[in-house]
């Protein structure tokens, strides 16, 4: 991209997280990215479907980002997916954000039910090379995404294979079906391309990051939540991706989707090509990234030497055994025996759990 990105940083407080994420969406050009004659997509980021704060779009988040749309004449629809160990509706109702769509009275729709979404194959006019070899018969997308703004909701966070994760990869579930883990050996070239298919795909295009309580660890999922109240705006996805991750401690170009996208030209990553606009913010938080059981399978899986017989595993019904191994590990050991203690500590010590208490 020649021209500079705008992101904005502002810092939230639970006392005024309304006007916080409507100073972050002006500041961050909002109103310039989704064309008012557009409905915007609503497309929250449900990592988990356990009551885990820095891993999911936040109710407050949500409810920010429908408040700034009504007050500013955007008709909006919610669009949910789900994962092979994530269930929606039941995230849904435990992250708190049916209640939200309840209130406002939003349409929802859920991109893997063939009775809400309908599915076409369609070819952008972009290069999208490491799709054409997930996809050699062609890649299909939904339907109703055509013509439509999009807002993303992902949270600030570390993820296993990516190193970070937010409005670059939350098109990930959105924009695929079921068959996306497909994808995983080829992850950082897939997301560039599917920033390519959405700047065709969409009207506009805008990302609110929520990092009041940042994801720092074995992400997207077993974390550990880190109160930093910073929220995160902007219509470039790879800039805003690029700020939350040197304000992590991350160098973004050595981080492979972020490095992909500003080679392609689909987005910038260099400090010279990104105006930051808001609250002055210290970078260099020192997160890192660490393995858990379930990453540490998958890593040797998709990148490690078993790729080579990655199929076998991922491309026959023996795909059911590591789908019933991540339930488990991830639902019933590791969130009863870490994400539990967790959440309480977050509740017992922080404005964004006593937050999330009230919702």
């Amino acid at each position: 991209m020649s021209s500079k990105s705008k992101v904005a940083v502002v810092i939230a407080s639970a006392d005024s997280i309304h006007q916080d994420i409507a100073r972050v969406c002006d500041l961050g050009g909002a109103a310039q990215a989704l064309p008012i004659d557009s409905p915007v997509i609503l497309k929250d980021n449900i990592t988990w479907h356990k009551p885990f704060l820095s891993a999911n779009t936040t109710p407050w988040q949500l409810e920010g980002a429908v408040k700034w749309l009504q007050d500013n004449q955007r008709a909006m629809l919610a669009v949910h997916n789900d994962t092979v160990v994530t269930d929606p509706h039941e995230g849904l109702v435990n992250l708190k954000l049916q209640p939200v769509y309840d209130k406002y009275d939003i349409e929802q729709f859920f991109v893997n039910d063939p009775a809400s979404v309908r599915w076409h194959k369609w070819r952008p006019q972009a290069e999208t090379p490491w799709l054409d070899k997930v996809y050699p018969e062609g890649a299909e997308f939904p339907e109703m995404f055509h013509g439509k703004s999009v807002l993303h909701l992902p949270t600030v966070k570390t993820h296993v294979y990516t190193t970070t994760t937010g409005a670059v990869k939350n098109s990930f579930g959105g924009l695929l079906n079921t068959r996306r883990h497909y994808c995983h050996t080829y992850i950082h070239g897939v997301l560039a391309d599917l920033i390519a298919v959405q700047k065709e795909l969409h009207s506009g295009m805008f990302a609110i990051a929520d990092g009041t309580l940042a994801g720092n660890g074995a992400g997207p999922r077993t974390m550990h939540p880190v109160e930093k109240n910073v929220l995160i705006a902007s219509a470039d996805s790879v800039a805003m991706d690029a700020v939350a991750a040197r304000l992590m401690g991350f160098d973004p170009l050595e981080i492979g989707y972020l490095r992909e996208c500003a080679e392609r030209g689909l987005g910038n990553v260099d400090e010279s090509q990104i105006e930051i606009v808001g609250d002055d913010v210290e970078a260099g938080w020192g997160f890192s990234v660490t393995n858990n059981f379930a990453s540490s399978v998958g890593n040797s899986m998709w990148f490690g030497p078993m790729r080579y017989i990655q199929d076998l595993f991922f491309k026959t019904p023996l795909v059911n055994l590591f789908i019933k191994g991540s339930s488990v590990y991830h639902d019933d050991y590791w969130w009863e025996k870490h994400g539990v203690k967790r959440m309480q500590h977050v509740a017992e010590t922080s404005q964004w759990g006593k937050l999330f208490s009230e919702y």
